[in-house]
């Protein structure tokens, strides 16, 4: 087995553990080489300071001349996610010369080499400016069956597949260290047996920062179910009022005093139960409720200056034999008086609504009494045709004379 110390110039000038022709032939490392471009002083293989291989010695990169999409170019070259820092000094300066050039990469080439270049309008690049850049961990881990992206069997995507990770017992625990560390899921919990399936084998000895940096075996190992801190996901916390008397200011949310309002607490449905704990930094106070359908309400009857001050909300649940939270964002509330004092604005709303329910009523009966009107109207003109269809019929029964003597009379 080869055993290097970084300063040779070629792999045939390193030691060889065991002698020369000895080999186990299990364990084997997976290494990204580039005769063009390198990451250097970083804390692993996607992160350092870009320098770039000019006349047979290498030069850094000055941070006017490089931008996002040479920093894809370089990310990908090297296997690594998308670009996740760039800044000029991030990882100090090189020792040796500048490189002389601007790159203008369209992002999607597969060296840095491929891009075009142009001269750089300035020939001299300030101390501090090295460009380093940090690459995120590629895609290439994850915990699959734990109702989290911090929890389950560990799967590794190589040559076009997602394949189970093994590891022996006693190296279970460096194991899952560094997946969650990868994922960016906190600290390791704990290591639970996985289920029948094997993988891979994976050795780590806890420092490496992906799995890519570990050795690995084409022997096959128990798999492994891995536990991370970060398990639960990060809970909302918003704020209502059923009466307008919250709105938006400079420092975020405030309040009328004397108006009630709800807190209200939310998480994504991962796991079943759990509770919800309402944090005031402005005293000591707590609230806790059970979590019904993943959400929590606190209701305040009339907000006073006793009220002002920044909320949180922390969900806890007990999942695989651990006690997990997660905490908020944190909500600032301030209280400030009302333009009208509360208990005008609470009369004008009653009057409101029974104007509201006056007027319904009006509309609704309405139609009715104006219908009864048509028909008093039609019952009165009936009446009147009828008594004169009756004093007709009388002068037509008296004769001419009774008539006249009636007309004189009247």
């Amino acid at each position: 087995m080869l055993r290097c110390s970084g300063d040779e110039s070629s792999i045939r000038q390193c030691g060889i553990r065991g002698g020369p022709g000895f080999c186990d032939g299990e364990y084997y490392h997976h290494v990204t080489c580039s005769e063009s471009v390198r990451l250097v002083d970083g804390a692993g293989l996607c992160s350092g300071r870009v320098e770039v291989k000019s006349n047979q010695s290498w030069a850094s990169v000055c941070e006017a001349d490089f931008d996002r999409q040479d920093a894809e170019v370089v990310c990908g070259e090297f296997g690594c996610g998308a670009p996740a820092a760039l800044q000029g000094g991030l990882y100090g300066e090189g020792e040796g010369q500048t490189w002389d050039k601007e790159f203008q990469c369209k992002g999607n080439e597969s060296l840095l080499l491929d891009c075009d270049t142009s001269d750089r309008e300035n020939n001299t690049c300030l101390p501090g400016n090295a460009v380093g850049l940090t690459c995120s961990e590629p895609d290439d881990v994850r915990l699959v069956g734990g109702g989290s992206r911090c929890a389950g069997g560990v799967e590794w995507y190589d040559q076009g597949e997602w394949r189970t990770v093994g590891a022996d017992d006693w190296d279970q625990r460096d194991v899952a260290v560094v997946v969650c560390r990868q994922l960016g899921c906190g600290s390791t919990v704990s290591v639970l047996p996985g289920n029948t399936t094997r993988g891979f084998g994976v050795y780590c000895d806890g420092s490496e920062s992906s799995l890519r940096e570990c050795r690995r075996t084409y022997d096959l190992r128990p798999g492994l179910t891995v536990i991370c801190s970060d398990l639960l996901v990060q809970p909302d916390i918003y704020l209502t009022d059923p009466m307008g008397g919250v709105f938006r200011g400079h420092q975020g949310p405030e309040m009328f005093r004397g108006y009630n309002f709800t807190i209200t607490c939310s998480t994504q449905p991962q796991y079943p139960g759990g509770s919800f704990l309402l944090t005031f930094t402005g005293s000591n106070r707590t609230q806790t409720q059970p979590a019904v359908n993943h959400s929590a309400a606190f209701l305040f009857p009339a907000a006073d200056d006793s009220h002002q001050g920044t909320y949180s909300c922390v969900y806890e649940n007990y999942v695989f034999s651990h006690n997990f939270s997660s905490e908020s964002e944190l909500l600032s509330l301030t209280i400030t008086a009302s333009p009208l004092p509360a208990f005008i604005i609470r009369h004008v709303v009653v009057l409101l609504i029974l104007l509201t329910a006056i007027t319904t009523i009006y509309l609704y009966y309405k139609p009715t009494r104006r219908q009864k009107r048509v028909n008093r109207v039609s019952s009165m003109d009936l009446y009147v045709n009828a008594m004169e269809m009756v004093s007709l019929s009388s002068r037509a029964e008296a004769g001419p004379g009774e008539e006249r003597a009636a007309q004189g009379t009247e």
